[in-house]
This record gives structure tokens, C-alpha cells and sequence, in this order.
């Protein structure tokens, strides 16, 4: 037998349950008691969070939209989503991000093989500039993911410590965890454990090239022909991925690791500046005081008092 019930604006149509579901909805007293007048907490947090194995039946329809941005992940099976936009199909490793709005939308499980899926829902005061500054709305189209274990274990992490109770404790913990949660939907590319295993993306196997190479003295051509690509194009694409050119990314590394070696290793200055490939002590000054904002022997000084 189905049921109808009522939500923060949700129609829903089920079975009585799924077999090994989680759910958790945070009341409203509580966001509003403990989190919406924490300065720190109210930037963005959880409302509610779940876990449906093969959920026959699930079926959510939201005639006024949603307040609450909503971040389905599909692990197994199939679902599906509509809104004014059209219908897509959700398919085993793919996710959407349905953003905060007050547009009808409605999702749920494909009839024949129900999507295993694990959801959570945030808001909160910075919601609408994280939509905008990272354009979410390219998250309505369904986004394939590699598998990684990493993203059950932080969603399991929020889960725990949310059953755990609601102390102040427990919510910061889990509301820390949904950065790094979001993150590693939005930013897939940038998991450490995605680049060290070198999968074929162009620019992190830059990257790794640059890190490999910090004494060098290269060149977007030497980037380039590494790639097979022209100087212009593999630019292009480094600068969509990372925001910089590869040339800036590349000193930004330099002067990454000459704060390690300052911090580090008793190295004289032009040594350090000599290991990075700057035979000029003087140019190495001056694009270390660029790129960290002080001079190397300041930062060194700066480095003792902390």
C-alpha cells in the first residue's frame, strides 16, 4: 500500500519503507536553534539526508520546488527526473544537483530496475552565490562519476555523527564533512587519490609533470608537445580546468615548494631559489615576493615565530 506524505513542500508516493534505508531529516527548531544562528554553520548545512537501496516505488514530486539544493547520487539501478526542462534518466554512477528554486520538479525510481541511490539535502545563507560562482545548473544533466569509496565514507560520516545526536559537536562535524562531500561531486578531478593513481586526464599528468620537474625551465611549448597538443590549445584547457595559465600553475609549484624548503631545510636562499631553477638569486627574490606577498628571507623569519 502507498502513502501520501507531506514535507517542506514534497508529495511523495511509496511503499512502506525500503529494506535498509537511512533517513535522517533535521527538524526545523533544531536548524534554527543551533545552526541558523551560528555564523559559521548557517554558510551552508544539512536538512536532510538519506540512503534507498533499491527503492521500488520512490516517487517525490515538488509542485513549489525546493528551498534546499538536493544532490542524488546514483550507486546502482536506474531513476529519473523531470522539470520544465524535460525528463532525463539517472543511471548507476551518475548524480545531479537539483539547485534551490521555487520551479515544479519531480524524480524517482525506474520501474523495472530502481535506482540504489544516497541523497542529501543544504541550504543555507551562501547557497545561491555557490550556485552561481560554480554553475550547479550544469549538475541538472546527469554527470557520470568514477566510483570511489571516499564518497560513501563521507556521506557515512555525516550520517554518524547526525545519529549520533544533536550536539553542537556532532553538527559541526557533519556540516564540515558536506564540504568535502559536495566537493567531490563538483570537483571530481582534484580527489589526491584520483591523481596519484594518474588517470587519463591531460592536465593532471601536467601537473605531475610540473611537480616531477620543479628545477626546470619550461616552456607552454614543452607542456604542449608533451601532449601532442599546440601551445594555444593546451593553454586553453589548462586555464578551464585550474583558472591560471600553465605558466603561473607552474611557478605557483615553484614557490609552493621553496616555502617548504624555507620552512624546512637550514638551505641558504640562492640554494633553494638554485633547486627550482632560478640561477639569479635576485629574479628568485622578486618572483617569490610576487607570487607569497614577502621576500624568502622574510618568510623564513615570519616561519620561526609560528
Amino acid at each position: 500500500m502507498r502513502t501520501v506524505n507531506s514535507y517542506r513542500g514534497l508529495t511523495t508516493r511509496k511503499r512502506d519503507g525500503f529494506v535498509g534505508e537511512k533517513q535522517i531529516i533535521l527538524p526545523p527548531k533544531l536548524l534554527k536553534e543551533k545552526i541558523l544562528s551560528d555564523p559559521l554553520l548557517n554558510n551552508m548545512f544539512i536538512t536532510l539526508i538519506g540512503y534507498f537501496p533499491r527503492a521500488t516505488y520512490h516517487y517525490r514530486e515538488r509542485r513549489w520546488g525546493c528551498e534546499d539544493n538536493i544532490l542524488i547520487y546514483c550507486l546502482d539501478g536506474k531513476g529519473w527526473y523531470q522539470n520544465k526542462a524535460g525528463y532525463c534518466e539517472v543511471k548507476a554512477n551518475e548524480f545531479i544537483i537539483l539547485p534551490a528554486g521555487k520551479e515544479y520538479l519531480r524524480y524517482g525510481a525506474d520501474s523495472e530496475d530502481p535506482w540504489t541511490l544516497y541523497w542529501v539535502h543544504f541550504c543555507g545563507s551562501k547557497i545561491s552565490y555557490l550556485n552561481k560562482a560554480y554553475s550547479l545548473n550544469q549538475f541538472l544533466t546527469p554527470t557520470i562519476l568514477h566510483p570511489e569509496e571516499r564518497r560513501i565514507k563521507l556521506w557515512n560520516e555525516m550520517y554518524d555523527a547526525l545519529e549520533m545526536g544533536y550536539s553542537l559537536s556532532n553538527l559541526s562535524y557533519a556540516n564540515f564533512c558536506l564540504y568535502h562531500f559536495v566537493a567531490s561531486f563538483i570537483f571530481p578531478n582534484n580527489g589526491i587519490a584520483r591523481i596519484q593513481m594518474k588517470e587519463d586526464n591531460v592536465i593532471n599528468q601536467a601537473i605531475l609533470f610540473m611537480r616531477d620537474h620543479l628545477d626546470g625551465k619550461l616552456t607552454v611549448d614543452d607542456f604542449a608537445n608533451r601532449f601532442s597538443f599546440s601551445a594555444s590549445h593546451f593553454s586553453g584547457l589548462f586555464r578551464k580546468q585550474t583558472g591560471i595559465s600553465p605558466i603561473d600553475y607552474f611557478i605557483n609549484l615553484k614557490m609552493q615548494k621553496a616555502c617548504q624548503l624555507l620552512d624546512l631545510t637550514k638551505s641558504k636562499i640562492k640554494e633553494i631559489g638554485y633547486k627550482l631553477g632560478y640561477d639569479d638569486p635576485y629574479y628568485f627574490n622578486r618572483v617569490f615576493n610576487k607570487v607569497i606577498g614577502v621576500s624568502p628571507s622574510k618568510w623564513r623569519l615570519v616561519k620561526k615565530d609560528r
